[in-house]
């Protein structure tokens, strides 16, 4: 008798991305736009895309989209036989519970939720997981009461006492001390972390950071400078963890080379929050190397959304280079640079920058000249004007 398995394999997830586009909330991205990008995010969480769908609105609705454009959501999935929805937004609890109700309690998840999931996915160090944790753990507590909801379905009466309420009160308790306990974790990390920082600065080596947009290429990068071993894969999110190298250049100033954590627009506070002891990193940095995928056809909105996450860190004074990565597919078009509309904004943008290679290391040597320069710089003592010692 032949033995019976068991398929354990998770199928690939059919979704259809939605983006609501609401008068008078300003971005340089149109909604098509960041749904090109969603769609990359649901790839790299293993989903493939079965349909999209827009809707411009004149104000934000409880089911995040309106009533027609939802019954039109519902044909599209039945059509294309479609499990899960994925909202280019971040959704209050309310509006996800009222579009799983209105979707015949199909899974909906929105952006925050999907990069999460990328998220967890890549994580390696127990800080990385940490984090991540304690971002799923934060987005999650609001979100509790749906969990519930089959126990209310009967507006009150016999089995809706009691029950429902109480379970939900010691999943609230079971995820605050949960939050607590890894936010004492991070705690824990971010101490060991401040005791390599002062290493560091008493060792008198500089750090310099790369920093940019997800799947910009510093990953590659840094692998390239300093055979790092770090992963590096053409999708969102390959590395979540913060690597360092050393680099020693044939003259000037040895310095320390740091990988961070990739960005997106539409970054979810709770992202923010749980991350910030890593992006803090960048706080120790004598020099920012902001690394920008040159061929990207939203190149210069992708450097415009660092340079806010940097301000928002209190980081735009940091002395940075502007490294436009990818060059040699740039070289490689058959239209030349014209083809590359990002290339063009970046370029109008932010004036000089340093062209690289990752792949073939073409510019890199001019990069760590920059670099040097830049740390060089930086250790000159600050000469004020107008000083007169005369007695």
């Amino acid at each position: 008798m032949p033995k019976s398995s068991v398929r354990t394999e998770r199928p690939t997830e059919r979704a259809v991305l939605v983006a609501a586009s609401v008068r008078g909330h300003s971005s340089s991205w149109s909604a098509d736009e960041s749904l090109s990008e969603l769609r990359e995010l649901g790839v790299s969480a293993g989903a493939v895309t079965v349909g999209t769908l827009v809707q411009r609105l004149p104000r934000p609705t409880h089911t995040y989209l309106g009533k027609g454009k939802i019954d039109e959501l519902s044909r599209l999935c039945e059509q294309r036989r479609a499990s899960t929805v994925i909202c280019d937004d971040e959704l209050t609890p309310t509006q996800q519970r009222n579009l799983e109700s209105l979707l015949e309690d199909r899974k909906v998840i929105d952006r925050t939720a999907l990069i999460l999931d990328v998220f967890a996915g890549r994580a390696r160090s127990r800080e990385g997981r940490l984090q991540v944790e304690l971002a799923q753990h934060e987005y999650l507590l609001p979100r509790l009461a749906g969990q519930w909801s089959h126990l209310e379905r009967l507006g009150g009466g016999i089995g809706t006492r009691g029950p429902g309420e109480t379970q939900l009160e010691t999943d609230r308790r079971l995820v605050r001390g949960r939050i607590a306990r890894l936010r004492k974790g991070l705690d824990d990390v971010r101490r060991h972390r401040s005791l390599y920082q002062l290493r560091r600065r008493e060792s008198g080596t500089p750090v310099v950071s790369l920093v940019g947009y997800t799947n910009a290429g510093k990953s590659a990068m840094l692998n390239r400078m300093t055979d790092g071993g770090v992963t590096s894969e053409g999708r969102m999110f390959s590395t979540l963890d913060p690597v360092t190298r050393r680099i020693v250049p044939p003259s000037g100033p040895e310095f320390l080379l740091t990988d961070t954590v990739g960005l997106i627009q539409k970054l979810p506070p709770a992202v923010v929050a749980a991350f910030r002891a890593t992006l803090e990193e960048l706080a120790e940095a004598a020099v920012m190397v902001h690394v920008v995928d040159i061929t990207h056809p939203n190149a210069a909105q992708q450097a415009q959304t660092v340079e806010r996450v940097l301000e928002d860190l209190d980081l735009a004074d940091k002395p940075r280079i502007l490294a436009l990565n990818k060059v040699d597919l740039l070289a490689a078009a058959e239209d030349g640079p014209d083809s590359w509309p990002g290339a063009i904004g970046v370029a109008e943008e932010h004036g000089k920058a340093v062209l690289v290679s990752a792949l073939t290391g073409q510019g890199l040597g001019d990069l760590v000249e920059a670099v040097q320069g830049e740390i060089e710089a930086s250790r000159r003592p600050s000469v004020h004007p107008a000083a007169n010692f005369a007695l």
